[in-house]
């Protein structure tokens, strides 16, 4: 508002008088209209909340860590200094003085040797003093007696009044009791398994066309317990000692014809089984039967067999032993052992010479007894496949 004394004019009034009009191309561009691009404002991402243990105190940038020596450029530190002359005389200090020679040494003094002690005589003896004269000292004069005052008389007390002393109280000991035990802790409560019911079919489930449901059984364990240990206790003798009972007792008797072996009869024959067959019974002192015999072919081959009967707890070790014995007699070589096929029976064979002929010697073993053979003009697998065929005649098993 103008005052009412003052004529209007045409200029347009600054300050705070009036409000001034901008022409129109002086007037502010009106800010464009936000194009709409289908996505919600993002408003800004909350405080972050500080982490268990972590410190209130912003953590510090760590430092940028310092250039090596060998990255920075290299700096000339006599740069624009004049090096031109180092030779310059300084004309600001005095020369130094000459250097003084060393006093010479003084010649050195010969010192004589010291005098020798002049020869004492020896000294007068002192001549006797006299006693000093009696002196005599003032004699002082006896002291003088004093009479004592008389003796003051004191107030005498009188003498105190006994009183009876009060008899002694007996006082009986009292009995400590020991402190009672303190009671022993509740068992803990022995927790028991609890039975949960299986779980059932989710809810809106169906079965399959033809389905029936069937209850499971609880599978119980101790069934296959049990049997396993029936199985070791009753399995393992009952595996163990079947080739003992089907093997031992036994008995043995020479057949006449084995093959194309023929028993020979004659009066040497004879004799060397004989010889065998004692040699078996020093030998195997707890056979129960000894046998022997001497067994031909037309061809010239010649079969030794002898052997006893009687229980044998280790025939493996025994085949072992066989062989080890007869090793010097018929100069055996290295033993070879011989799959029989049957459980409990062991057979080994090695390769001799007797009387310049080679020969093999078989020995096979089981817990019921034991056969030894001696082969001429055989291999090693045939005389242990004819020592078979022995043995199956010879030695019958008793069952029952």
């Amino acid at each position: 508002m103008l005052p009412a004394d003052e004529p209007p004019t045409d200029r347009p009034t600054a300050g705070p008088q009036g409000t001034r009009m901008l022409p129109a191309d002086e007037q502010p561009a009106a800010p464009p209209t936000p194009r709409w691009s289908g996505s919600a404002p993002v408003p800004p991402p909350p405080p972050r909340k500080r982490a268990w243990g972590e410190s209130a105190e912003p953590t510090p940038v760590p430092p940028s860590p310092a250039e090596p020596p060998e990255h920075r450029t290299p700096v000339d530190p006599w740069a624009g200094a004049d090096t031109g002359g180092w030779d310059l005389p300084a004309a600001e200090l005095p020369p130094l003085p000459p250097t003084l020679p060393y006093p010479a040494a003084p010649p050195a003094r010969s010192h004589p040797a010291p005098p020798a002690p002049p020869v004492r005589s020896p000294a007068p003896p002192p001549p006797p003093r006299s006693a000093p004269p009696p002196v005599a000292y003032p004699v002082s004069p006896p002291p003088v007696a004093h009479p004592s005052p008389p003796p003051v008389a004191y107030p005498v007390s009188p003498p105190p009044v006994a009183h009876p002393s009060p008899p002694p109280v007996s006082r009986a000991p009292v009995p400590v009791r020991p402190a009672p035990a303190p009671p022993p802790p509740p068992p803990p409560p022995r927790q028991r398994r609890a039975n949960t019911a299986p779980a059932g079919p989710p809810p809106g489930f169906q079965a399959p066309k033809g389905y029936v449901p069937v209850a499971v059984r609880k599978r119980r364990r101790w069934p296959w317990v049990l049997l396993l240990t029936l199985a070791c206790c009753c399995g393992c003798p009952a595996y163990y000692g079947t080739p003992m009972v089907t093997q031992y007792p036994a008995s043995a008797a020479l057949p006449a014809e084995v093959a194309d072996l023929r028993l020979r009869d004659d009066s040497r024959s004879k004799e060397t089984a004989r010889q065998l067959e004692a040699e078996v019974r020093k030998a195997h002192w707890l056979a129960e039967d000894t046998f022997a015999g001497v067994y031909g072919t037309p061809g010239g081959k010649r079969v030794t067999v002898f052997g006893g009967t009687g229980f044998r707890f280790t025939p493996e070790s025994d085949a072992q032993d066989e062989i080890t014995r007869l090793t010097e007699q018929y100069s055996l070589g290295e033993a070879q052992e011989v799959d029989t096929g049957v459980r409990g029976r062991h057979e080994r064979c090695a390769v001799g010479r007797v009387d310049g002929d080679d020969v093999v010697v078989c020995t096979s073993v089981d817990h019921g007894s034991i056969a030894t053979a001696v082969f001429t003009r055989l291999s090693v697998d045939d005389s242990a496949a004819l020592l078979g065929t022995l043995r199956e005649r010879i030695v019958t098993p008793k069952q029952g």
